[in-house]
């Protein structure tokens, strides 16, 4: 996401083709790809790995734990990106706040290797830190190879969008069901760090390709601030450790800036003298708050149904040793294999819905994102009831139509909502509009997280010690995400139409 000055009216066309695109297109795709690898290979095993690790001791509660430092983790990777955007627009340029952050990720895998719970914090503190700087930035370096208007830039970015899923499908099978299971969960992590220095050294391959792309400003070309700017991101990644250990200053930090934000461009929009654009700014705020409800459901994937799915799911391969030693990992490959199966059916139905007159609107379509995300837990809760055997495991096929759901939700929501910022949000606030957009996903993350530790965390019927989760507060937690996910997508059925009144024609 970028901030600002994200045009290509001074952007020169960088040299070489292939296959009809920018040679820069894939090469940055294969950086993505292998970028992704990294994090989404890490996440198939990190809260698991950090409940046994590092609070094993802690018996039942030793999930909780690790839910709780899960959801930190991956709210503060969504939180900054927004800081990372501005400095790549007006300090270092996009190529150098790409590889900064590349080189700091890829020491913060490396540091996750240290089996103590203080340098692993460190380690996901300077990941945090390195993906603020990466993430958002790549992105606004695959608009910048096309000149406006060019028709290539929207199947650029399809090919981009692959490459992600790509190296998020491939990921687990080599970190967690291979690797893990092998030689032991650190090892994935291992893995993980390999592929951030390989997406490191893609790269400075892609540089020649890149031509003036993404170079910094005239006048800013020196190393000095590049080594600077690295300087701040080592202050950025203590306070990330800060938070990390104290969750709850975290939650009010969030809501803090939430709240500031949502001020900000109510505000903005009253002093804007512009009626319409204060009822749009309303409108995206209402729909930021169905974003934060998805992804809180939604993000139990990592986390809480990574628990489910080692503990009380039969294994898809191979005996229950194996599979509670990382197997359980594959489940982190279906969302990207859903997406590269499905995505190119979600872009074709919503024209030809709308050729027919039926295309849902915007809020409509987020609702469908809510109750499928609800309907994907419901079908846990039916499978706990109806399907355990006789050791108490649910067949894998009912957590793989979870999956399915939960994506389809997705398809729905996600690609969507981003559109639907840059078309509400003023022009000269649109980048700030997309990092409410990712700050509303980084709430939910962290509310996700407090979720999984009431999941999973264990139960005490106060006569003895504290027991393991069982499958039934599985179930009951699961129920009670149904029922809110249900409960705000029939809300956003119903105020749809006023929704719509508040977007003026925006569609």
């Amino acid at each position: 996401m970028s901030t600002g000055n994200d045009t290509n009216s001074q952007a020169v066309v960088p040299p070489g083709e292939f296959m009809g695109h920018p040679k820069a297109l894939w090469q940055l795709s294969n950086v993505e790809m292998w970028e992704r690898f990294s994090f989404y290979g890490m996440r198939a095993l990190l809260a698991v790995y950090v409940a046994t690790t590092f609070f094993g001791h802690l018996g039942a509660v030793a999930n909780a734990e690790a839910s709780l430092v899960y959801g930190g983790y991956t709210a503060l990777v969504y939180a900054t990106g927004i800081i990372g955007g501005y400095i790549a627009d007006h300090v270092l340029g996009y190529q150098r706040s790409i590889l900064l952050g590349a080189i700091i990720m890829s020491a913060g895998l490396f540091v996750l290797l240290i089996e103590d719970l203080t340098w692993f914090l460190v380690g996901l503190s300077l990941i945090v830190a390195g993906n603020g700087l990466f993430k958002p930035n790549i992105s606004t370096m695959i608009g910048k190879l096309y000149k406006p208007g060019d028709v290539r830039r929207d199947s650029g970015f399809t090919v981009f969008y692959m490459s992600i899923n790509l190296g998020a499908f491939i990921a687990p099978f080599i970190t967690a069901t291979w690797i893990a299971t092998q030689f032991g969960m650190k090892w994935g992590f291992f893995a993980a760090a390999i592929g951030m220095v390989l997406s490191t050294l893609f790269l400075e391959v892609a540089k020649k390709s890149l031509g003036p792309v993404g170079r910094p400003a005239e006048g800013k070309e020196g190393w000095g601030m590049f080594f600077l700017v690295g300087l701040g991101a080592l202050a950025m990644a203590v306070g990330v450790y800060f938070l990390l250990s104290e969750s709850t200053i975290l939650g009010f930090l969030l809501v803090g800036i939430m709240l500031g934000l949502m001020t900000y461009f109510i505000v903005s929009g009253i002093k804007s003298g512009d009626k319409v654009q204060l009822h749009r700014y309303i409108a995206m705020l209402i729909l930021f708050f169905a974003n934060a409800c998805f992804w809180a459901l939604f993000e139990q994937a990592g986390s809480s149904l990574n628990f489910f799915a080692r503990e009380f799911v039969t294994p898809v391969f191979g005996g229950m040793e194996a599979w509670q030693a990382g197997g359980f990992g594959i489940f982190q490959s279906l969302n990207p294999l859903y997406i590269l199966l499905f995505a190119p059916a979600f872009a074709a139905l919503w024209p030809w819905l709308d050729k027919r007159g039926v295309n849902p609107s915007i809020p409509r379509k987020f609702a469908l994102g809510l109750i499928q995300v609800a309907l994907g837990f419901l079908v846990l809760v039916w499978a706990i009831a109806n399907f355990q055997n006789a050791a108490g495991l649910v067949p894998w096929i009912f957590l793989a139509f979870c999956y399915l759901l939960h994506t389809t939700g997705e398809l729905c929501l996600s690609p969507i909502g981003l559109s639907m910022v840059t078309k509400l949000a003023a022009e000269k606030e649109t980048g700030m509009a997309m990092g409410g957009w990712f700050l509303s996903i980084a709430m939910a993350q962290y509310v996700a997280g407090i979720i999984a530790a009431i999941a999973s965390g264990g139960t005490s019927d106060g006569h003895g010690p504290v027991v393991g989760a069982t499958i039934t507060q599985y179930s009951d937690t699961y129920w009670m995400l149904f029922l809110i996910g249900l409960g705000f997508g029939i809300v956003y059925l119903v105020v749809a139409p006023l929704i719509n009144k508040l977007m003026h024609g925006v569609k």
